[in-house]
């Protein structure tokens, strides 16, 4: 047994911001994907994998009993398949903020839940929603808080538009220019980052009324303009505001910035050879990077791991 392929997501705009309602834009990214398989493999990660899976099979179960009526599953199926071995085969390296919990419980609901909203049916904003707040109450398992944002994301595989807390739609982005010199790449930052340290950060900071109006006046305004730009294609604007992004992120986001990173992220501010950005929480993983010039992104960056993922 294989189940289909379910990819990683990259969140272009709006990490932190969306918690407080600001745009987002979050996009498939198919270079990392995963699957459940069941075909006797018996390595430590397979057998780690099927623990955490039959883990995560009891949280649902609790799930079904606790919110009655949002969704259900063929559990016995599912744990007949974990007997067999069952993991998730996944290539999404996880803690780098690329959605590696999000393609699990993608494929989980996908196999597994009962009356299941597919991808081909006419999916309304009901159903978006219906299935956002599904994805959710399953990631939570991971998190401890979830937007169910990722699993979507992975479980669509299409560009996502969010505009409000209640209001998402697929979303249209521009065509990729292939031999375009403007990019948006991931730097690998090399440590390993936890979401749920870095979320408490952030709703610690928002008791203070000076880091809700920075939020609000700064935060989401460039957010929510960079979201605008770029899916009207105005890379002009889109870096005018990508740069403010980054000032206001370094200035305000530090304990989600990895320390070895401050001067690169401050440098690229100063020389506009490449602006930076959280990739989903910050505190690692990887770093989001936009620039006008790869080839100059790259020599600025000599000795780091960047993989383009869009090119204009």
């Amino acid at each position: 047994m294989k189940g289909p392929l379910f990819y990683s997501k990259i969140l272009l705009f709006g990490e932190y911001g969306i918690i407080k309602d600001s745009k987002g834009l979050s996009i498939p990214y198919n270079f990392y994907n995963g699957a459940l398989k069941c075909d006797g493999n018996t390595d430590n990660e397979a057998l780690d994998s099927n623990k955490k899976l039959r883990e995560f099979a009891t949280y649902l179960s609790q799930l079904t009993t606790e919110q009655k009526g949002l969704v259900s599953f063929y559990e016995k199926r599912l744990i007949t398949d974990l007997d067999k071995g069952m993991y998730f085969d996944s290539s999404i390296p996880q803690g780098y903020g690329v959605g590696s919990s999000g393609a699990l419980v993608a494929a989980i609901y996908d196999k597994y839940a009962k009356d299941k909203i597919t991808v081909l049916e006419n999916l309304t904003r009901e159903k978006l929603l219906k299935l956002k707040s599904i994805f959710g109450a399953m990631e939570s398992f991971f998190h401890g808080k979830s937007s169910g944002l990722d699993p979507l994301n992975s479980y669509l595989s299409l560009p996502i538009l969010i505009n409000s807390k209640d209001n998402i739609e697929p979303a249209g982005i521009p065509s990729q220019e292939q031999e375009g010199k403007g990019a948006v790449f991931l730097l690998d930052s090399g440590i390993v980052g936890e979401t749920a340290p870095m979320v408490n950060i952030f709703m610690e900071n928002m008791k203070q009324e000076g880091f809700r109006n920075m939020l609000k006046d700064q935060f989401v305004k460039h957010t929510d303009a960079c979201v605008d730009d770029f899916l009207k294609g105005d890379v002009k604007s889109l870096f005018g505001n990508v740069k403010q992004l980054s000032k206001v992120v370094f200035n305000n986001f530090k304990p989600m910035i990895p320390k070895a990173f401050h001067n690169l992220w401050k440098q690229g501010i100063e020389t506009n050879e490449y602006y930076l950005k959280l990739c989903g929480s910050g505190g690692g993983g990887y770093i989001l990077g936009f620039t006008k010039d790869i080839d100059k992104a790259r020599k600025a960056l000599n000795g780091y791991k960047l993989e383009v993922v869009y090119n204009f």
